[in-house]
């Protein structure tokens, strides 16, 4: 079987696009107990309103959550785009794709189509 560029663009967009998030996440994550993170508390709670039952430890846990979200994203769509350059799990491969999809549909649906059509290429 010849080797194409689909897999290899594939794999570029998904670590370009995964190392992104992932430094998102972890700053996001590092972000967490900060001042920072206390005014955004502070801020929803200001614009909720006075008789809100969210507190701000909701708040801090609601941002740890999504921060843990964006690391898991970020790795897996890393090691898909790591899999789709070695050709070597195409499932992975895919995973690795569909997850882009969730954060950066622009470049997320072409690796899915890249990723999809060069399914013969993987081991």
């Amino acid at each position: 079987m010849e080797r194409t560029w689909k897999p290899t663009t594939a794999g570029i967009i998904n670590i370009i696009s995964g190392a992104f998030v992932l430094v998102g996440g972890i700053a996001t994550a590092a972000a967490l107990g900060t001042p920072v993170a206390e005014a955004v508390a502070g801020y929803v709670m200001y614009s909720v309103g006075s008789s809100a039952t969210l507190t701000p430890s909701v708040v801090t846990m609601v941002i740890g959550i999504l921060a843990a979200v964006l690391i898991v994203i970020g790795i897996v769509s890393l090691l898909g785009g790591l899999y789709a350059l070695r050709r070597s799990v195409w499932g992975l491969a895919l995973a690795g794709t569909i997850f882009t999809l969730f954060y950066l549909p622009p470049l997320g649906i072409p690796a899915i189509i890249f990723t999809a059509l060069s399914k013969k290429e993987f081991a």
